[in-house]
């Protein structure tokens, strides 16, 4: 949705993303941005109507929300959330994709949580540990409740995955009306973020977490040539991958575990989440 907002003219996007200015309860290893450079994000945005920036971290943060309505009083929010499993598996790839994650296996990474929550088996490269913890992230009644409170329903859009999956303009549209915008631009609306693969490990590493000497180099560079420079280097060493398949234990497991916050939820958001939840069987008539 960020890719998709920055293609309208009356909308400006930076081309950085999880830039956590704000969120400072979350833990990271990576320097935050300065004021300056947070700002500095948004000086090509030339007299755009609505001007924007998309960290998906905000929405685990308690101090979010709270941060984010003393920045900006009138700010209004996009929270876009899909299925809470197929969330955690998508979430699960683009952590080792992104050299955060070094356990392969979505239930082995799970199992993990207690572990890293103290601070152990954290992998070397990973930069915000807080992402580790995918149960955490899955539960969004209370992170969307957060936002509701904070900004009232009228200024939080809440859209599901669900709905861009089956009709992307028809969901672009609804959130530009949202913003005051003009819905009736629709640009292509391509798939984004499809899953993927690295070529090679240890470039990605290097790319994620520089040394010490690279790092003092490239911050010599704007944020914006820097993230540019990041992604360029990202795309070279990118392939096509495969879902990786969870069992139907582990699944119904799930399904039944996040059952009462997707209930929690759907009162929230006032919509039917039915079929996040565990499919009952009923017998059949004799």
């Amino acid at each position: 949705m960020a890719a998709y907002l920055g293609r309208h003219p009356q909308i400006f996007m930076p081309v950085a993303k999880e830039l956590l200015y704000f969120g400072s309860d979350l833990e990271t290893r990576r320097r935050r941005p300065t004021p300056a450079e947070y700002l500095a994000l948004f000086s090509g945005a030339d007299g755009a109507r609505r001007i924007g920036e998309a960290s998906a971290g905000y929405l685990y943060s308690e101090r979010a929300p709270a941060e984010i309505l003393a920045f900006k009083p009138s700010a209004d929010i996009l929270i876009m959330l899909r299925d809470p499993i197929e969330m955690m598996q998508s979430y699960h790839a683009q952590q080792l994709y992104m050299a955060q994650e070094d356990l392969e296996d979505l239930e082995t990474a799970l199992e993990a949580e207690a572990d890293r929550a103290r601070g152990r088996r954290i992998p070397p490269g990973a930069t915000a540990p807080y992402g580790l913890q995918y149960r955490r992230m899955a539960r969004f009644a209370p992170n969307v409740a957060r936002y509701l409170d904070a900004f009232g329903e009228s200024h939080v859009h809440i859209v599901l995955y669900d709905d861009l999956r089956a009709d992307a303009a028809a969901a672009y549209a609804e959130v530009v009306r949202f913003l005051g915008c003009d819905p009736s631009f629709v640009p292509d609306l391509p798939v984004v973020n499809a899953r993927k693969g690295v070529r090679s490990p240890r470039l990605q590493r290097l790319v994620r977490n520089p040394p010490a000497i690279l790092g003092s180099v490239g911050r010599l560079l704007p944020m914006s040539a820097r993230v540019r420079l990041r992604k360029a280097l990202y795309g070279l060493n990118t392939r096509r991958a495969d879902q990786s398949p969870i069992s139907d234990e582990l699944r119904a497991r799930l399904r039944a575990e996040f059952a009462p916050d997707v209930r929690e939820l759907s009162t929230l958001i006032h919509r039917d989440l039915s079929s996040w939840l565990p499919h009952e069987t009923h017998p059949q008539p004799a």
